[in-house]
């Protein structure tokens, strides 16, 4: 938050309580403006303007249902004093919200209210926005001109009853509308216009935050990753200089989706779980599926195909097609008649008009085909398929369309046999990928590169090549990728020490964690139930590691393994899971006992994982916890300068396995 917690409401009159929190909203310190405005409307009810600060200040601290309640009251407060204009437009954030929920019925009831109480004035800048949310609801159909249309009419009236706000937020749908139209340069040119106002300060936190969404969306979705990653750090700044964290959930599901793409994937992960879980506080569920598709795409890259498979089912529960990933790990486990069904059912929705949106979409979606179709032996579908990508990027010239057409054409030719003419496209494609900040991309296409050069002949360059390609899978942690160049390298050359594996030496904080009798809990609640609390285990866990910047390492049966930067990280994260079991177990009457270890220590790190006596050390530690125990060792204490919760005594404790006794406290969660 902005500010310390301010003074005792206790010792404030009804008036300076007003007054300080007032002030606390707008400098955006929600928890101390919230807590002012609470205890001033328990002495006197609020009025209108002051039920809206509460209500915003509520809404950005997430809790968007007493938001609500609080929107609600001020609506009836101002058709009570007979302002007509101010019930307007909080009955339009009010469709707003219930929009973004999905509640269209709810959404449509707020904007036919708003519209009566507007009849009898029709200066009133609310007006504007009307034709802003048809606008919207239009490109989201796919009706373009019409959409684009319509936001020209709200940025005449905007602009003529200066409304600042709608303006901008219908001049961003309009440039959206004019890129899916095939006017890329025009359309970029108003998101760019739009997403500079919104960097100014001149715009309601919500409205700057949704043009910095609908900007870094649109760029990323014509391939233009430049000026998406630009944005979408720009936007880090404003929302970190406003104090408005990642904007409940939308804007990080883009930010995890380019960190993902910039090989940042752990980074990435993390910002895919807590929008998940902001997107579901907030009730903005049209994104719940793309927050958990991003989470499969980086677990899928790491080579982690159940924890991908897992991520991949959440998103299509929430709608989301969960392609080109799904058809990606179907093919990866070998189900390759399914993958091909998979992606050629994504294909045929994408098909659509042919309109910009289709056609880019088909362009995320090709690169999976051409794998598919030639794991499948159908070079003919894969011709297909790279010439479609080949259309595609000469169409739109931007290095994310014309590196995956170089690829798959190096591809298909290294398939066909035709190693002398792939290794040159195959090479030029694995250095665009790597220009383009692309490692990933770019790993892959040079360990095609390398396959290429062995057919030719060339041994020396394909092995140079390959090493190339595995260090950079290992710097990533792409543990499947590893694996197949280690088979390609081959044992011999692994025994002899010529291909190496890349090792490096940290510290860190290891985290254990473990259900307590698991077994038992089976036995009473049956197979089914078990698996459903897993389940919900399982999602409670890594939302918090996510919260706290821990990496997740492995997931075993019903524990995990979490590595952190530092120990007051490690230790905050422990008991936050604590607190949000023994939360569950309040409110709903059962949550499993878990046991938490930590161990500060020198480890060796390979790709994602890690290994040494730190680490064996650790996960001893763990299972000597107790139920609800968090046991740390003094090595933990000892750089957990920051920590700022209690602990038991040191006492020392024989592990098993360990020689020496280890000395430990318990940290006081409750």
């Amino acid at each position: 938050m902005r500010s310390e917690r301010g003074p005792d409401p206790a010792e404030l009159s009804t008036t300076e309580l007003l007054e300080h929190g007032r002030d606390a909203v707008v400098r955006h310190a929600w928890v101390d403006g919230i807590e002012a405005l609470v205890a001033a409307d328990a002495r006197q009810p609020l009025g209108a303007a002051d039920l809206e600060l509460l209500g915003s200040a509520l809404w950005w601290a997430g809790r968007p249902d007493e938001a609500g309640e609080v929107l609600e009251r001020a609506f009836e407060e101002h058709v009570g004093g007979g302002h007509k204009t101010e019930a307007a437009l909080v009955a339009l954030r009010l469709a707003y919200e219930a929009f973004r929920g999905l509640a269209r019925p709810i959404a449509g009831g707020w904007v036919a209210r708003a519209g009566h109480l507007l009849e009898d004035d029709p200066d009133s800048p609310a007006h504007a926005w009307f034709p802003v949310f048809w606008s919207a609801e239009a490109l989201a159909a796919g009706r373009y001109a019409e959409g684009i249309e319509l936001a020209d009419t709200a940025m005449d009236i905007a602009r003529r009853l200066g409304n600042t706000d709608a303006l901008y937020e219908a001049m961003s749908f309009r440039g959206m509308g004019t890129v899916w139209t095939g006017d890329t340069r025009k359309g970029l040119a108003l998101i760019d216009e739009a997403a500079a106002a919104a960097s100014s300060g001149q715009l309601d936190l919500r409205t700057a935050s949704d043009i910095y969404c609908h900007t870094i969306s649109a760029c990323r979705s014509i391939g233009d990753l430049g000026r998406a990653s630009q944005w979408a750090d720009e936007g880090e700044r404003f929302m970190r200089r406003h104090a408005v964290g990642g904007y409940p959930g939308i804007c990080r599901i883009h930010r995890a989706e380019i960190k993902m793409l910039h090989g940042q994937w752990p980074e990435a992960e993390q910002e895919a779980r807590k929008a998940s879980e902001e997107l579901l506080r907030y009730r903005l569920l049209d994104g719940v599926g793309q927050a958990h598709y991003q989470v499969g795409e980086v677990r899928l890259r790491m080579g982690d195909l159940a924890a991908a498979a897992e991520a991949f089912d959440r998103a299509y529960e929430y709608g989301h097609d969960a392609q080109p990933g799904m058809a990606l790990l179907q093919l990866a486990r070998g189900e390759v008649a399914d993958a091909r069904r998979s992606i050629d059912r994504a294909l045929a929705t994408a098909a659509g008009t042919g309109g910009v949106e289709d056609r880019t979409a088909r362009a995320r979606l090709l690169p999976a085909r051409v794998d598919i179709a030639l794991a499948d032996g159908d070079f003919e579908a894969a011709r297909t398929a790279v010439e479609e990508l080949e259309a595609l990027a000469t169409q739109y010239q931007q290095p994310l369309f014309e590196a995956g057409a170089l690829t798959a054409r190096g591809e298909l030719l290294l398939g066909e046999q035709k190693a002398a003419e792939a290794s040159p496209v195959l090479g030029r494609s694995w250095r665009l990928w790597l220009t383009s900040d692309l490692p990933y991309e770019s790993a892959r296409a040079r360990l095609r590169y390398s396959e290429a050069l062995a057919a030719e002949g060339d041994d020396a360059m394909a092995r140079r090549d390959l090493m190339a390609a595995r260090a950079a899978f290992e710097r990533l942690g792409a543990t499947a990728d590893l694996t197949r160049i280690d088979r390609l390298l081959g044992a011999a050359d692994r025994s002899s020490g010529s291909a190496p594996a890349t090792r490096t030496t940290v510290t860190r904080t290891f985290m254990f964690t473990d259900i307590v009798t698991s077994t038992d809990l089976v036995g009473v609640i049956g197979d089914a139930a078990w698996r459903d609390l897993l389940d919900w285990h399982d999602r409670e866990l890594r939302a918090t590691f996510g919260r706290h910047s821990g990496q997740e390492v492995t997931h075993t049966g019903d524990g995990f393994f979490v590595a952190f930067e530092d120990a007051v990280s490690g230790i905050e994260c422990a008991v936050d899971i604590q607190r949000r079991l023994a939360r569950h177990r309040r409110e709903h009457g059962f949550a499993p006992r878990v046991r938490i270890g930590l161990h500060a220590a020198e480890a060796t790190r390979r790709g994602t994982n890690y290994a040494g006596g730190g680490v064996h050390l650790a996960a001893r530690v763990g299972a000597a916890a107790d139920g609800e125990e968090i046991l740390v060792t003094r090595a933990v204490l000892d750089t957990a300068s920051g920590s700022r919760h209690p602990h038991s005594e040191p006492r020392s404790v024989k592990l098993k396995g360990i020689r020496a006794s280890v000395e430990v406290v318990t940290v006081d969660w409750r």
